[in-house]
Formats: C-alpha cells, sequence, structure tokens
C-alpha cells in the first residue's frame, strides 16, 4: 500500500508543479510578489497532497523562535521536502542553492524571479564573499533567509559535517541564527521512492548569536541541531516500530528542551 500511494504522490506531486509553472508563466513578468504567492501555493498545496495521498503530515514546533520579517535560519537537511514545506510558514524567503539549479528550465526562472540566492561553487574564495553581499541584501530587504549548513542532503544517522561557509554568513550579517531540527528523512528517505506514512516535525531552536570564533559557532550550532534531530528521529521510531527495520535509531538522543507554544500543523 505505501509503495501505491508513493507512486501516486509522485505522479500529482509532479503534474501538480509542472502545471502550475505553466499556468503562472505570466507572473515572471509581473511584480516579484506575484511569482511568490504562486510559489507559496505550489507549497501548501503539496505538502496537502502529501498529507492526503500519504497519510505523511508536516508539524512545525516553536515557532516563537522564528522572528518577524528578517532572518536567518540554519535547517537540517535530509529530504526534498524542506525546500518546500518551510516555505508554508515563511512570511519573505530567499534560500540559499546551487547555481546549477538556476539553469533548469521553468524552476530556474522562477527562482531567480522570487530572488533566491544562487551559490557558485567554481569561484572558490569568491564564494563567500559573494554570498555575504547577497545575504546582507536579502536580510536588508527584511527576507528569511534559509542556509543548509552541510551544504546538501544527508541520510537519518549520518555524521554531521558542517561548513565553515555558515559561520562566515552568521558573523558578516551580524544577526543571530535560527536552528532548525527534523526527523523528514525517515518518512521522505533522501534519494528514495517511498513517503512513508508519521508526522514530519520541524523545530525551531533557540537562536544563537555571531561568534567572533567560528569554530566555536560551528560546535554551538552543531550542538543544538544535531541532538534535537535524533530526539525527533528516535519519537518517530518509538511511534511507529515498523520504520525500525528501514531507519537507523540514533544512539542516547539529548532531550531538547520541549517548552513553549502549541505546535502548528499543516
Amino acid at each position: 500500500m505505501i509503495l501505491v500511494r508513493s507512486a501516486i504522490f509522485q505522479v500529482v506531486f509532479y503534474t501538480t508543479f509542472i502545471l502550475m509553472m505553466l499556468l503562472g508563466l505570466p507572473c515572471l513578468v509581473l511584480p516579484r510578489r506575484a511569482t511568490m504567492r504562486l510559489v507559496r501555493t505550489w507549497a501548501w498545496i503539496s505538502v496537502k497532497l502529501l498529507a492526503l495521498i500519504c497519510g505523511t503530515k508536516v508539524e512545525f514546533r516553536h515557532l516563537e523562535h522564528l522572528p518577524k520579517g528578517a532572518a536567518l535560519l540554519a535547517v537540517k537537511h535530509q529530504s526534498f521536502l524542506e525546500t518546500f514545506a518551510l516555505i508554508t510558514v515563511l512570511d519573505d524567503f530567499s534560500f540559499i542553492l546551487k547555481k546549477e539549479l538556476t539553469a533548469i528550465p521553468f524552476f530556474g526562472w522562477y527562482a531567480k524571479r522570487a530572488g533566491q540566492i544562487a551559490l557558485d561553487r567554481s569561484k572558490r574564495g569568491a564564494t563567500i564573499a559573494g554570498l555575504q553581499r547577497s545575504v546582507r541584501a536579502a536580510l536588508a530587504a527584511g527576507r528569511q533567509v534559509v542556509i543548509f549548513p552541510e551544504g546538501t542532503r544527508k541520510p537519518v544517522g549520518a555524521p554531521p559535517d558542517y561548513k565553515a561557509g555558515i559561520a562566515a554568513l552568521v558573523g558578516a550579517s551580524g544577526m543571530a541564527c535560527v536552528p532548525v531540527a527534523l526527523n523528514s528523512g525517515v518518512f521522505w528517505p533522501r534519494r528514495g521512492f517511498l513517503r512513508r506514512p508519521g508526522t514530519i516535525v520541524f523545530e525551531f531552536l533557540p537562536p544563537i548569536a555571531p561568534m567572533a570564533d567560528k569554530r566555536a559557532f560551528l560546535k554551538a550550532l552543531e550542538g543544538a541541531i544535531e541532538p534535537a534531530t535524533d530526539s525527533l528521529v528516535a519519537e518517530a521510531l518509538a511511534a511507529d516500530a515498523s520504520l525500525r527495520t528501514v531507519v537507523p535509531q540514533p544512539a542516547a538522543p539529548r532531550c531538547a528542551d520541549k517548552a513553549g507554544k502549541s505546535p502548528a500543523i499543516v
């Protein structure tokens, strides 16, 4: 049944994406807010389809840690899901993405029109300086900048690999960074076909202020995200014992502070 539902979701998900990109072409010559509205609608529909077809809900916890207006978010990256699910709770967003993605027809056009930040990894030393300028400009425009500090999707249980670039970006912005833990890889595995039923949780953690010592900042960021992520994964495995046979179980996760407002479920 999971296989059938996953197949149906894949067909409906990509068909919806293609149709909306085609029907939304006029947005590319309209003010940016038209493109943002289109993308936000697609993200909301996609999350609803995931719940309706696969029984996979998305929950956001501790949204009180997400400031209104300009913000920096360091998000754990386990699946494609976070690239659109987060859009449903962000006021105005800019994701840092690989420049190669902006060359993809339709997707790239909308990414550029929506003001997403392209990372050109071929420029080596100039990359961080260019990113710093782009991030500062996005923050000055009041946007919420989403950074994946490990640079790519990591399967559940993989050793963390936080890049120094996130520390440089946070330091240059002078703004505190909001860590975000999640367990999406349990239900939407990296490069996997199946979409397993359950609840994907995004947990917004207390902001971390910039630090003069970049290594200390990275250690603090990893020390916030990784235990919280392990705890969310363990929570998912405890709720559905069948997942233990297909998903690595974190070893002795440290419990994060669970105090805060009621979760929001999309």
